[in-house]
């Protein structure tokens, strides 16, 4: 543990940040899986509404550096990817 007071001072910061930051990571697994639940169902406006959600949620956590923003870029992409096959493979 710390010794020092600064050192403990920025213990405790990071202690709080970490909560925080694995709170956004989560609602970042729910969007996801939100998504990939719709895409699994073949409900198009469904897959599409949770999609525009997901990504929402993605960008703001990339925006607060809780993930890097090529992880983002990618996941974004990826649920648009399957959305975009829903869509084709129903239409």
């Amino acid at each position: 543990m710390a010794n020092h007071k600064s050192a403990l001072k920025r213990a405790k910061q990071s202690e709080i940040k970490r909560v925080e930051n694995k709170s956004y990571k989560t609602r970042v697994k729910k969007a996801v899986k939100e998504v990939r639940a719709a895409v699994a169902s073949n409900s198009e406006p469904e897959a599409r509404e949770s999609l525009k959600k997901a990504v929402s949620i993605i960008q703001k956590t990339s925006s607060k550096g809780v993930i890097h923003k090529n992880q983002a870029s990618r996941k974004v992409s990826r649920l648009e990817h399957q959305v975009n096959q829903l869509a084709a493979s129903q239409g």
